[in-house]
């Protein structure tokens, strides 16, 4: 029997049971993939992060995320999660950088009492998306603006939050698009911008707070606003708060982390 470290953390979250939940899983050296998502089944949370040490020396760690059902190119919340995970087991770190494989160099650092995240900043341009906006249950009037990134990032956009919090989306519909990030997005009421984010095709009906889909979101809506720093709220059941920062090709996302299980995963 193989003991594997193991924390779940909630991120983008500032007490326990908010935010996203994500496992970190801190490895030797990959196993096999099937077995990486045998685990992220198994777990059965929105993502399971996995990280080795870094062999090239272009960073730290590498890692790799996985749903239950699919690995993904980027995720942000459990990569928020490694970062707290990397930093707490050593204090004496002030930041870590993961090489992610599809995504590059990804940073978390220390920044009070929560954490600064840069991603790659995903800019969205405009596209047509009937299926996906007809999935979400409204007709073409309700939406102000579709746009789209090659990375699988749709996002449709809603003049009032009240439209984004009323949706109710055909997730089986939304599914036949594959792994595509579906983001409902409109102007907040206690934040600069508020969200729903959906990926049932990546076995997740509707993400707690997602931070791949403010990789998408910060670009558009620091130059629809004007300025480059604002506040966002996903709206999810569990609900989490991110500040945003539009930094060029870099997009910085502020949160907290809490761990909320410690343990080993057994093999």
């Amino acid at each position: 029997m193989t003991r594997l470290r193991f924390f779940q953390v909630d991120a983008f979250a500032d007490r326990a049971f908010a935010g996203n939940p994500a496992a970190v899983m801190p490895l030797d050296q990959w196993l096999d993939d099937e077995v990486l998502q045998a685990i992220a089944a198994e777990n059965n949370l929105s993502e399971t992060a996995f990280y080795i040490p870094d062999s090239d020396g272009d960073a730290d760690f590498e890692l790799r995320w996985f749903t239950p059902t699919t690995e993904v190119i980027m995720c942000g919340h459990a990569t928020l999660a490694s970062g707290h995970v990397v930093l707490g087991l050593d204090q004496a770190r002030d930041q870590v950088r993961f090489r992610t494989r599809r995504a590059g160099i990804l940073e978390v650092r220390r920044d009070g009492d929560g954490y600064a995240m840069a991603l790659p900043a995903w800019t969205p341009a405009p596209r047509a998306l009937p299926h996906i906006v007809a999935a979400l249950g409204v007709d073409a009037g309700a939406v102000r603006d579709t746009l789209w990134h090659d990375a699988g990032n749709s996002l449709i956009v809603f003049d009032h939050a009240d439209q984004v919090m009323a949706l109710t989306p055909d997730f089986r519909a939304l599914a036949t698009h594959g792994d595509v990030l579906v983001i409902a997005t409109a102007p907040g009421t206690d934040s600069d911008v508020m969200s729903r984010v959906f990926a049932p095709g990546a076995g997740i009906d509707e993400d707690p707070v997602t931070g791949a889909a403010h990789a998408v979101l910060t670009p558009y809506w620091a130059k629809r606003l004007g300025r480059a720093q604002f506040t966002a709220f996903q709206a999810s059941a569990r609900g989490g708060r991110i500040a945003c920062t539009d930094a060029g090709d870099r997009v910085m996302l502020g949160g907290g982390c809490v761990s909320v299980i410690e343990g080993s995963f057994l093999l």
